[in-house]
């Protein structure tokens, strides 16, 4: 495997580790597809999870920009999806440190845990597992940017966009791997649904 893994090498990754399952899904928002990621499945092992991490802390690294304050940068991820990749990329950077945000409760916005305070001006790369809609690292930056931190970047490791994704331009946004997958806004007008192909409820 390459020292940043090819498309190709992160999917067939994805889908050795039954991270990637193709069949017929509806999203929480509505939305029907023909795929289903959930990262998490191909982190849980270790050597795989490092080459993510690496591959993705490459790719930052690339950037000249950024690559002069590694040593003043701090890694942003929600949890709990993100703490793996952040904790990876961070290591693999020699970044500063890790950053986290959560909810208590169901509904309730992000919010950094006790003692984990951003710092005015701080420099932040918000990173994690994948790239959907966008929603919740859009609220992380909302966040971060409350308390006066400077968001430079995002990096996730698959970027899996659908007609909701928000656009971060003109932030930099790196990723291992897109995934294109195919949308329907309902299923009225889902093609799976229209072939009788079974349906499976996954959250967003």
């Amino acid at each position: 495997m390459h020292l940043v893994p090819t498309q190709d090498e992160v999917i067939d990754l994805l889908k050795r580790t039954g991270a990637l399952r193709k069949g017929h899904f509806e999203y929480s928002n509505g939305l029907h597809a023909n795929e289903y990621l959930q990262v998490a499945l191909a982190m849980r092992y270790y050597q795989h999870a490092k080459t993510l991490s690496v591959g993705l802390s490459r790719l930052l690294r690339a950037n000249p920009e950024i690559r002069a304050i590694i040593p003043q940068l701090s890694i942003v991820a929600p949890a709990t999806g993100g703490l793996p990749v952040a904790y990876g990329v961070v290591e693999a950077l020699q970044a500063r440190q890790v950053y986290w945000a959560e909810r208590e409760v169901a509904g309730e916005p992000l919010r950094f845990r006790q003692y984990l305070e951003v710092t005015p001006g701080e420099q932040i790369v918000l990173v994690d597992d994948i790239l959907r809609t966008g929603q919740k690292l859009s609220e992380l930056k909302r966040l971060v940017e409350s308390a006066g931190g400077n968001v430079v970047g995002l990096a996730v490791m698959i970027y899996q966009p659908n007609p909701k994704t928000i656009d971060f331009s003109p932030l930099p946004l790196y990723y291992l791997a897109k995934l294109d997958a195919s949308y329907y806004q309902n299923g009225s007008a889902c093609e799976l649904c229209k072939a009788g192909v079974p349906l499976e409820k996954v959250p967003i």
